[in-house]
């Protein structure tokens, strides 16, 4: 079996410079200039934009929203969530996680996003 998708927080510009991105350009093929999608062995989701500034929550919530129709017509794809938004970007899980409700179960979540949806199991729909 293959590794899985690594998933992680992006920049609109691409610019995969720190953090996970910069690992996931390093390790599992995420193109530099390329910001949001499946690239190599990774997934980009966008957490700021192409200037490198913070999305607002909603405009992030669009782009989970995306990863999730992507990785539902996926399911033969194993997809390793990182707790995206929660590092440069500056939120916290709590503010990130319930954008994950409704992930099919081939999205591993990061426990970090686990322990805040353990809070309310009945919202998370595995599918």
């Amino acid at each position: 079996m293959s590794e899985p998708v690594f998933v992680f927080g992006s920049n609109l510009a691409g610019r995969h410079g720190a953090g996970a991105a910069l690992w996931a350009r390093k390790h599992r093929g995420a193109v530099y200039g390329r910001g949001e999608g499946m690239h190599g062995n990774s997934y980009a989701i966008p957490t700021k934009d192409a200037m490198l500034r913070t999305l607002h929550a909603d405009e992030i919530s669009l782009h989970v929203q995306r990863f999730i129709r992507f990785a539902t017509e996926r399911q033969d794809l194993t997809f390793q969530l990182t707790p995206i938004g929660c590092g440069l970007a500056g939120y916290k899980p709590e503010q990130i996680a319930p954008m994950f409700r409704g992930s099919p179960a081939n999205v591993m979540m990061p426990p970090e996003f686990v322990a805040v949806l353990a809070a309310h199991p009945a919202q998370r729909n595995e599918e």
